[in-house]
């Protein structure tokens, strides 16, 4: 029997070279090649082809996955490719494996991201549908109303954007502090938000996603623990397929 053929945003996400939406990019700048040829997005890959990326060759030599929690400053920008952003979350971090974020965090914002060089659970908490629940607390220029709680809770119509924001918990914590709960990521979504309220984010700082919380000081980074990552696959467990990182497998 054949083995199945398989997209190549879908292999260099499985063997932990980056997310799928960095490899539809790598392909699209011309910088993946497929026995020697530049492909098309979407392109099928067979068990004997050869897959390079930037002239090196790819290969499925993965034994081991790593979770990575960082504590991102601000200044820092959330993006894999080094050669064209110096302030690159990658070389920040220095870490000795590639590795690659989950989503994003806004340069100016600080605050959880997680790292991995693990394709699946990126696919996976990306998944929007899942609500998968992302917490952060905020500073604005001016003291926080009632109305502006609500509204904020109830969702907001972004123009820009052409969508209206996901109802979400809100709460007030000082007189311009607020805590926020999101379960969608829009691009710059709280900013939008408040802004479009007639508020200006001081401060944004994301201090937990799903299970896991910030507990890092600012620039540093650990490991996830093991009962971080059973939790994490119980709570993603509805995203296709269950996920239960390699590296727990492993240990059981």
């Amino acid at each position: 029997m054949e083995a199945p053929l398989k997209r190549i945003n879908k292999y260099l996400s499985e063997v932990g070279y980056c997310s799928r939406r960095e490899a539809d990019k790598l392909i699209e700048a011309g910088r993946v090649t497929v026995n020697g040829e530049i492909p098309e997005k979407g392109t099928k890959l067979s068990p004997n082809d050869e897959v390079h990326v930037d002239g090196a060759l790819i290969s499925n030599t993965k034994k081991e996955f790593v979770y990575l929690a960082f504590n991102k400053p601000i200044g820092i920008v959330c993006t894999t490719d080094t050669r064209v952003e110096k302030d690159n979350i990658i070389d920040f971090i220095n870490y000795h494996k590639r590795i690659f974020p989950i989503g994003r965090l806004d340069k100016p914002s600080e605050g959880l991201i997680l790292l991995t060089d693990d394709g699946d659970i990126v696919n996976k908490i990306l998944r929007a549908s899942n609500n998968h629940e992302k917490e952060y607390v905020v500073t604005v220029d001016k003291p926080i109303s009632q109305t502006f709680i609500e509204r904020m809770s109830r969702g907001i119509y972004l123009e820009e954007l052409k969508q209206t924001t996901r109802p979400c918990f809100v709460k007030k914590m000082s007189s311009n502090r607020f805590k926020i709960i999101l379960t969608q990521g829009l691009n710059r979504q709280i900013r939008r938000m408040c802004s479009h309220l007639n508020y200006e984010v001081q401060t944004l700082k994301r201090v937990r996603i799903m299970n896991i919380k910030l507990d890092i000081p600012i620039g540093e980074y650990r490991e996830l623990t093991k009962e971080e990552l059973i939790e994490l696959s119980h709570l993603i467990s509805d995203s296709s397929k269950e996920f239960v990182p390699k590296s727990i497998k492993r240990r059981q």
